[in-house]
């Protein structure tokens, strides 16, 4: 996919130096609740301005032939999020990725003073080791885990939780992690939901009503 790079601004939300953003990326093949209450949880705990939910073109580690048309997954999330904090965004398809890691290198180019946490469940914890560019990933940005029951102690116990263990901060730093230079990163309990994507989804792939 040829980058576009018109579009790619116009997919940057409008933001300014100094403002605490969380950064959540996925499929939103459908965006439901639990993608909102991780948000507003995030929010509150990490002392965040806003959050940008980033929907994939498609998640490399997934099958996506079930995939919905990004518009649709956009407008879907855009309707789902419903808080004026968080704002929705394609800038990977407009800068033509589907790797976290490129995502984030044109993020902090082209949005200075920004300061940046990267956002994720304890599910894509457990398989972090498997992106690409990961390292990367975990030095260029403080790292938010969500805890995502039950993959709390897979999550823990994976190669990425493992390498980055001496990174990890306390729970009670939470409010402080936007201003922490990367590679950190903390896990946050006290949000318990079930629900995920993969149920909402029927088995030739449209969304459950």
């Amino acid at each position: 996919m040829t980058p576009d790079p018109v579009a790619a601004r116009r997919a940057v939300p409008a933001y300014s130096p100094g403002m605490r953003i969380g950064l959540l990326g996925g499929s939103f093949n459908p965006p439901h609740e639990a993608h909102r209450a991780i948000s507003r949880f995030a929010l509150t705990r990490l002392k965040l301005d806003r959050i940008w939910w980033l929907v994939s073109p498609g998640n490399p580690l997934k099958d996506v032939t079930a995939l919905r048309e990004l518009d649709a997954r956009v407008g879907a999330a855009q309707a789902m999020a419903d808080d004026p904090r968080i704002q929705v965004s394609c800038l990977e398809a407009a800068i033509g990725t589907r790797y976290t890691a490129d995502t984030i290198d044109y993020l902090l180019r082209h949005c200075p003073g920004a300061r940046f946490v990267w956002i994720m469940g304890a599910d894509n914890l457990a398989q972090f080791h498997r992106w690409q560019r990961w390292q990367r990933i975990a030095t260029s940005l403080p790292i938010a885990v969500i805890d995502r029951p039950p993959a709390t102690f897979r999550a823990l116990a994976a190669p990425a939780a493992q390498t980055l263990k001496r990174y990890r901060l306390a729970g009670n730093a939470a409010a402080t992690l936007a201003d922490r230079a990367p590679p950190s990163w903390i896990f946050l309990t006290g949000l318990k939901s079930p629900l995920s994507s993969t149920s909402l989804r029927n088995p030739d792939g449209s969304w459950k009503k």
